[in-house]
């Protein structure tokens, strides 16, 4: 009989280990939104990191999701990884090109010095460019913030390139600043980015 229980607990603790394992990799849902596990973005394999919804006032705006290199638990682990990585936004109800832009100046500006802003004021410059070549984003839309090493940060609506590269990793960081830094747009979404 010992020798059986002896068998039983280590196949016990390993079924366990494999549904701990199939849960972690099953997709995410937030809004009616599937999201997957994971995520090709070149010739990187990016994990979920964490998914939420952003909300202005009482509108559900889009839900938002991070994928990296390695999942990560904090927003300064995140800030902190290297190579490349994706903020993926998908639109739950049409937002112009204008006010997109401007919440997302609002949160670059709200998470840095001015001296940093303005160091950023032309990369910054391109990206609003970039979110104008978008147009109306419409509900239903998918927008990447993709960084892709030896290029930088482009974003991509419904898998379509739009508007320049913008160089440097930094630059990338900084945008992801907007969601994960002390003043993010939105606490409970940075919350759920960081898979909390």
């Amino acid at each position: 009989m010992r020798a059986f229980n002896s068998v039983k607990r280590p196949l016990a603790t390993l079924l366990l280990a494999c549904a701990a394992l199939a849960a972690w990799a099953q997709p995410l849902e937030v809004e009616g939104i599937k999201l997957e596990a994971t995520s090709q973005l070149g010739a990187a394999k990016l994990q979920l990191n964490g998914a939420g919804l952003r909300t202005k006032v009482f509108f559900k705006v889009y839900v938002a999701a991070l994928y990296t290199p390695q999942k990560a638990t904090t927003a300064a682990q995140l800030l902190a990884q290297t190579g490349a990585r994706r903020v993926t936004i998908t639109m739950l109800r049409n937002v112009d090109a204008e006010s997109f832009a401007s919440a997302l100046n609002d949160g670059l500006r709200d998470n840095h010095t001015e001296a940093q802003f303005a160091a950023m004021k032309p990369r910054i410059d391109a990206l609003n460019a970039n979110l104008k070549a978008v147009g109306e984003a419409k509900k239903g839309d998918v927008i990447h913030f993709e960084f892709v090493p030896d290029a930088g940060t482009q974003v991509t609506v419904n898998g379509q390139a739009r508007g320049s590269v913008i160089a440097g990793e930094d630059f990338f960081t900084a945008v992801l600043r907007i969601w994960l830094g002390d003043k993010p747009v939105d606490d409970k979404l940075k919350n759920a980015l960081i898979g909390g």
